[in-house]
C-alpha cells in the first residue's frame, strides 16, 4: 500500500498535491472544489488521488443514511422532513469522507439512482423504493472519474448527471423511475477526474467544453525532470510495495488528516476588497469567457492561504491557484499575459512582505505550462478591441492584449 505522505514530489506533480488537499479541505466545509488531471499515461495522475483515502477525515451523518444526510442539515427524502427530535432518537454515526468512483461500465442507474430491488422483492414487505446512486451516495464527500475524456465521449446520460451535480454548489441529481414520483436531490459533491488528453477521444476541453468549464482547476501533470526524482520514484515503489504501513507511516498520516481537518473547521478567511477588484479587472480586460474561472480562483486562493496557516489572503495566493483555474479557460498567450501582469502587480505595488524583495522572474508561468503550444505573436500594450469576442471566435493567431493602465 502506497503512503501518501511518500508518495514522491517533484516539479511535474506538485500542483495536484495542492489541489487535492484544497479539495478535500473545501469539501469538509460543505463547498465543493472539482479538480481535473491531465497528463500522459503513467505520470500518477490516479495514483495521488486515490491515496487521499488514506487521509479522509470523518463526517458525522445520521445513522444508516445512505445518503449522508447532516443531522443539522438533513437533505434526503427520508430524513429532511423530520424534526430535530425524531432526529435524535435514529442516532449519529461516523464514517470517512465518501470517496466514491464512476466506471465506463456505469449505467446511469448506478451513477443517479434506481429503484431498490431488495426492498421490492422482499418476501414479507414489499415496497417501491428508489435507492441512491454513486452521486448522492458521495454526498459531502468526493467522486473520481478516471479518463473522463472517454465518458463524456461515449456515456453522454452519464455526463449530464455529471453537469447537474456540478453546476451549482450544491448541485442535485435528479432520480427518475417509472412510476415512482421524480425525486430531486442536492448534493455536495467535489468532482475529481483524470485523463490524457493525447489518447483517444482528445482533451474533454474539445469533446464537452460545458463539462470541462465545470472543473475550478485543471492541473497539467508533467514528468520528473532530473535523474534523482526517478531514483527516488523507483526506491520508493521498491520499498512500498505490497505492504502494511507502519506505525509511524499511518502516526504521519493521522497528523496530516487532523491537520487538514482543523483547517477546515477554523478557518474563516475572506478575500479584500482590493484583490476582488483586481480580479474583477482582470475579468474585464482580458475578456475571460467564463464567471466561474473568478469564482475558481477566489475559492483556491482562500484555500491555498488557509492551508498555510496565514490569516490574511496575498496576491501570491492569486498567483499559485490562477494558472490552474485558467489553464482550460484562456489560451496559452492570454494566460501568459495574465500572469505576467499578476507578476508586475505583485513586484510594484510592494503589498507582499514575504515577496517583496523578489524579482518578477522569479514568479514566471511554470514551465509544464509553457508546454502549451503556445502562439509567437509578440503583444503589445495597446487597449483591448472596444467591443469583447469569445475567446472561441478569435482568430488562430488572436491574442487578447491587456489594459495596462487599469492595474
Amino acid at each position: 500500500m502506497k503512503n501518501y505522505l511518500q508518495l514522491t514530489r517533484h516539479t511535474g506533480n506538485t500542483a495536484l498535491f495542492l489541489a487535492v488537499e484544497m479539495s478535500l479541505v473545501s469539501t469538509l466545509q460543505g463547498r465543493p472544489l472539482h479538480i481535473h488531471a491531465e497528463g500522459l499515461r503513467g505520470t500518477g495522475k490516479t495514483t495521488i488521488m486515490r491515496s487521499v483515502t488514506q487521509i479522509l477525515p470523518k463526517i458525522t451523518r445520521i445513522k444508516g443514511c445512505l445518503y449522508n444526510c447532516d443531522p443539522e442539515r438533513p437533505h434526503c427524502p427520508q430524513h429532511k422532513n423530520m424534526t430535530p427530535e425524531e432526529i435524535a432518537a435514529l442516532g449519529t454515526e461516523q464514517i470517512p469522507v465518501p470517496f466514491l468512483e464512476i466506471s465506463h461500465s456505469a449505467k446511469i442507474g448506478t451513477v443517479a439512482g434506481t429503484i431498490d430491488l431488495a426492498k421490492l422483492t422482499n418476501p414479507s414487505r414489499p415496497e417501491a423504493a428508489l435507492l441512491p446512486g454513486i452521486i448522492p451516495q458521495a454526498h459531502r464527500g468526493i467522486v473520481f472519474v478516471d479518463e473522463i475524456n472517454r465518458l463524456a465521449d461515449t456515456s453522454p446520460e452519464i455526463t449530464d448527471v455529471l453537469l447537474d451535480a456540478m453546476g451549482t454548489k450544491p448541485g442535485r441529481v435528479q432520480i427518475e423511475e417509472t412510476g415512482l414520483p421524480v425525486v430531486e436531490v442536492p448534493v455536495a459533491v467535489s468532482v475529481w477526474a483524470a485523463s490524457n488528453p493525447d489518447e483517444e477521444p482528445g482533451p474533454l476541453a474539445e469533446i464537452r467544453r460545458q463539462l470541462s468549464d465545470r472543473f475550478d482547476l485543471v492541473i497539467p501533470m508533467g514528468r520528473p525532470t532530473t535523474p534523482e526524482e526517478v531514483v527516488d520514484i523507483l526506491t520508493t515503489e521498491e520499498a512500498k510495495n505490497d505492504r502494511e504501513l507502519s506505525e509511524q507511516e499511518r502516526s504521519q498520516l493521522e497528523q496530516l488528516r487532523k491537520n487538514l481537518e482543523n483547517i477546515a473547521l477554523h478557518s474563516d478567511l475572506t478575500m479584500p476588497d482590493y484583490l476582488t477588484t483586481f480580479l474583477a479587472n482582470l475579468y474585464i480586460n482580458f475578456n475571460i469567457e467564463s464567471l466561474r474561472a473568478l469564482e475558481a480562483i477566489r475559492q483556491a486562493a482562500l484555500l491555498h492561504c488557509a492551508l498555510r496557516k496565514r490569516s490574511q489572503v496575498m496576491i501570491s495566493d492569486i498567483m499559485a491557484v490562477l494558472p490552474l483555474a485558467l489553464y482550460h479557460r484562456v489560451s496559452p498567450a492570454t494566460l501568459t499575459e495574465i500572469m505576467n501582469t499578476v507578476n508586475n502587480r505583485m513586484v510594484g505595488n510592494g503589498k507582499e512582505k514575504e515577496n517583496g524583495k523578489k524579482s518578477a522572474q522569479g514568479r514566471q508561468l511554470p514551465p509544464i505550462f509553457n508546454n502549451r503550444k503556445a502562439n509567437k505573436r509578440q503583444t503589445s500594450e495597446d487597449s483591448p478591441p472596444e467591443r469583447a469576442r469569445l475567446l472561441r471566435d478569435l482568430p488562430e493567431n488572436g491574442i487578447i492584449r491587456k489594459e495596462s493602465e487599469s492595474f
